[in-house]
């Protein structure tokens, strides 16, 4: 799972430009899926047991990551950009990137100190106000190696901290897209499609539509989380720790799990010995806000991953969390094939 993970995280695919990510899964999952299936808007849609009795699943994660859009090239060459996703201003300056298909390395520009005056100098530069520099002395010179429209990603290797903590971009959510493969390398109690959605990051889109695809009896989505576990005299700022296992919410801004199905799962935790912990803050959102809202209703809960530094070029997450999170999901299938969906 460490070696997808890599692979995954150092991939290019920003809202909307998802297509290197799914290749490396479709290759992931060829050997083991019934069917894989591209729809229209680019999620892709692995069929794992179809044909067996009980009620269908659907375990989603986002291929996209927070990312950049060109929309204007200076006559001197530098790039004017958009953010693509929720990216903070401030951890932007002297970020290095990878630009367009051809993958021009950059560096996102601020004007050097001694130029700031007044409040400027002591403020946080908009993103607005900064310049992606990819060397070009001209604006002929960058339009050979860069047009409007192009995408632009965090350029980040992955690495291993240790045996357990392991560091790289886009882990929201190449992590929940690794444990959704491994949780299907071996064969599930009931059928189930394996949803890797698109442009989850500018407002859970692709979910709606693979939801509506597969119109699953219910669902699982595996996404990364606020860890916000460093020091801090209030611990109940701290939505969650790394290395206590994998999250599960009882709200957040998109959606309220189903009550029931969560209260399965906690138990499955339990009686499997299985590591958990309750995220203890509200904010944020992921694809269950789509899936849930789905034709008439679709019975839905989060398993996440605590994972330092969301949204920024490099963040960190423990490779124990995402095995627990994985034994969680193979258990979970398990209990519902025995004994259905709560209230259904």
């Amino acid at each position: 799972m460490k070696e997808l993970l890599a692979q995954l995280s150092e991939a290019f695919g920003p809202s909307g430009c998802e297509d290197e990510v799914r290749d490396i899964l479709v290759a992931q999952l060829k050997p083991h899926a019934e069917s894989l299936e591209v729809d229209p808007l680019g999620n892709l849609i692995a069929a794992f047991g179809l044909g067996r009795s009980g009620p269908r699943a659907m375990i989603a994660a986002h291929m996209d990551e927070v990312g950049f859009i060109v929309d204007y090239i200076e006559d001197d060459g530098y790039l004017r950009f958009k953010k693509v996703g929720g990216i903070d201003d401030r951890i932007l300056p002297s970020t290095r990137v990878k630009v367009g298909p051809r993958r021009v390395p950059g560096v996102i520009g601020i004007k050097p100190k001694h130029l700031q005056k007044g409040k400027e100098a002591e403020s946080v530069v908009a993103s607005d106000d900064l310049l992606i520099d990819i060397g070009a002395r001209s604006k002929a010179e960058a339009q050979e190696l860069v047009s409007l429209g192009a995408y632009v990603a965090f350029d980040t290797a992955f690495h291993a901290h240790s045996d357990d903590v392991v560091g790289g971009k886009a882990l929201d959510d190449r992590a929940g897209c690794a444990m959704a493969v491994e949780a299907l390398r071996e064969p599930p109690p009931l059928p189930v499609a394996l949803a890797f959605t698109v442009q989850e990051e500018i407002g859970l889109r692709g979910a709606k539509v693979a939801a509506a695809r597969v119109a699953p009896d219910f669902a699982i989505v595996l996404e990364a989380t606020t860890c916000a576990d460093m020091p801090d005299p209030d611990s109940s700022k701290r939505a969650t720790r790394l290395g206590d296992g994998p999250v599960l919410t009882f709200q957040d801004a998109t959606s309220i799990p189903h009550r029931g199905l969560l209260e399965l799962l906690v138990r499955t935790a339990q009686d499997e010995g299985i590591r958990y912990q309750w995220k203890q803050t509200t904010a944020g959102g992921n694809d269950a806000g789509s899936i849930h809202l789905t034709g008439g209703g679709v019975p839905t809960v989060s398993i996440s991953l605590p994972c330092r530094y969301l949204h920024t070029p490099y963040s960190l997450i423990s490779l124990s969390d995402m095995k627990e999170a994985v034994r969680l999901v193979r258990a979970f299938l398990h209990r519902v094939a025995r004994e259905g969906v709560p209230g259904l």
